[in-house]
């Protein structure tokens, strides 16, 4: 299952992936979800992210390596692949871009996820599709 949100910001495209580091990715946090951010390396290829989600007994870990990142004409990006995920995810693929605009730029996730069965997908869609629409609001306040 895919889903894609775009967020127009006032800041180049330069800054915007400069500030893609550990606190932006904490100030991206959704509010309702415990979540500690255990290991941010960075957005290039190689780098890991590990995350600790919920409280104890019922901990998570999600845990995703960057495989790809790069410069195309009209935009930056970078690839974060599921190593580690929380129940019921069995995959996860998040490509980030970033849009180089004249006056600003625009922030992509491009988000695919796979749970084991296909209804579950469809269940799930509509919580994962929220938790990021939440970020629209946060990355237009830290780029302003």
């Amino acid at each position: 299952m895919n889903f894609i949100i775009q967020t127009p910001v006032n800041t180049n495209a330069d800054e915007v992936l400069s500030k893609f580091d550990a606190d932006l990715f904490v100030a991206l946090k959704p509010p309702f979800m415990p979540l500690e951010l255990k290991r941010f390396d960075g957005c290039k290829a190689g780098d890991k992210v590990h995350l600790c989600l919920g409280k104890k007994p019922f901990l998570q870990y999600w845990d995703a390596l960057v495989t790809e990142h790069g410069e195309e004409n009209d935009y930056y990006y970078f690839i974060d692949i599921g190593e580690r995920l929380p129940f019921p995810l069995k995959r996860w693929t998040h490509l980030h871009k970033i849009y180089k605009k004249e006056n600003g730029s625009i922030i992509e996730d491009n988000i695919t996820f796979h749970s084991p069965f296909k209804l579950l997908d469809f269940l799930l869609y509509p919580f994962l599709y929220f938790m990021f629409y939440l970020r629209k609001k946060v990355y237009r306040n830290y780029f302003q």
